[in-house]
């Protein structure tokens, strides 16, 4: 396979890196517990139109009189007009957003990182694999992948959780496993109800699925975004299944402050989360092994 990760340098860049945009809240969705989708358009409708972003991209989210938050993408660059955020309710940050309201104002600014590299994934089959909140920035690449359909090969998802009810996007997943032109398994740790068996038969740790997927390892790309402390198992059981670790993507946030390299917060060894990042090559998490 011909690599040409040089295209990875390749992304939109922000309109400008240092200025808030202001953004006004249009919708917002209840997902699960302490978790909600919040959708924004810009005010300034040149930048509403000229943004763009690479799946995998995060921003730099400024809630009023609480701070900054750092949230990855989940809407897909495909679909312009609106820029959809999931986000935690953990901290008091996330607690001010979470009482937010539509009409109500924030400001954006980004995007920034390194994305999944889409254009090197073309015309090979694209393995994802998704843990608990990490389908929130997957949710992006999945719906790029569906809008150019015809430019990449087989596609599986494969998404685990602990039980029904931190199920994000569950509508959503519903259909997409009701597609022809994909392949998703789901699994949770443990049924614990009635409704955990009704979403799925599977129960167990998600790298059980792994040797299920039915793709030559040599001609896909893999990305994986869930606990941080699950990669190790998941790269483990990726590479004992054949996948080369210079195909397999992996998304690693730290505490970002700033978004362009210079508050030193992300730091890992000689590379910064927000620039180098938040998506590694798996083979980087084992020469900077403090990444997980």
């Amino acid at each position: 396979m011909k690599k040409s990760f040089e295209k990875l340098l390749t992304k939109p860049l922000p309109i400008n890196p240092f200025k808030p945009e202001k953004a006004l809240i249009t919708d917002i969705e209840d997902l699960a517990p302490d978790h909600k989708k919040f959708s924004f358009v810009f005010l300034n409708e040149e930048v509403n139109e000229e943004w763009s972003h690479i799946p995998g991209q995060f921003v730099m989210l400024t809630v009023p009189k609480a701070g900054e938050i750092p949230i990855s993408i989940c809407s897909s660059p495909t679909r312009k007009g609106t820029i959809e955020l999931t986000v935690r309710k953990v901290g008091r940050k996330t607690e001010v957003l979470h009482r937010m309201k539509p009409g109500d104002l924030v400001a954006i600014r980004g995007p920034y990182g390194n994305g999944f590299p889409v254009e090197i994934m073309e015309g090979h089959n694209v393995l994802i694999i998704a843990g608990g909140l990490g389908i929130a920035p997957l949710r992006s690449l999945i719906w790029y992948i569906l809008d150019k359909r015809h430019l990449y090969k087989d596609v599986y998802i494969l998404y685990g959780t602990r039980n029904y009810e931190s199920v994000l996007y569950k509508e959503e997943l519903r259909r997409l496993k009701e597609r022809n032109d994909i392949k998703c398994l789901y699994i949770l740790d443990k049924f614990k109800s009635e409704k955990d068996k009704k979403w799925t038969d599977r129960e167990g740790l998600i790298t059980t699925l792994i040797p299920e997927v039915a793709l030559d390892p040599q001609e896909t790309f893999v990305a994986v975004c869930g606990p941080p402390v699950a990669y190790r198992f998941i790269g483990k059981e990726l590479i004992k299944n054949g996948y080369p670790e210079s195909q397999i993507f992996v998304s690693l946030e730290r505490k970002m402050e700033c978004g362009i390299g210079k508050c030193g917060h992300c730091q890992i060894g000689y590379k910064f989360a927000c620039v180098d990042g938040p998506i590694f090559p798996l083979w980087d998490t084992k020469n900077l092994p403090e990444m997980i």
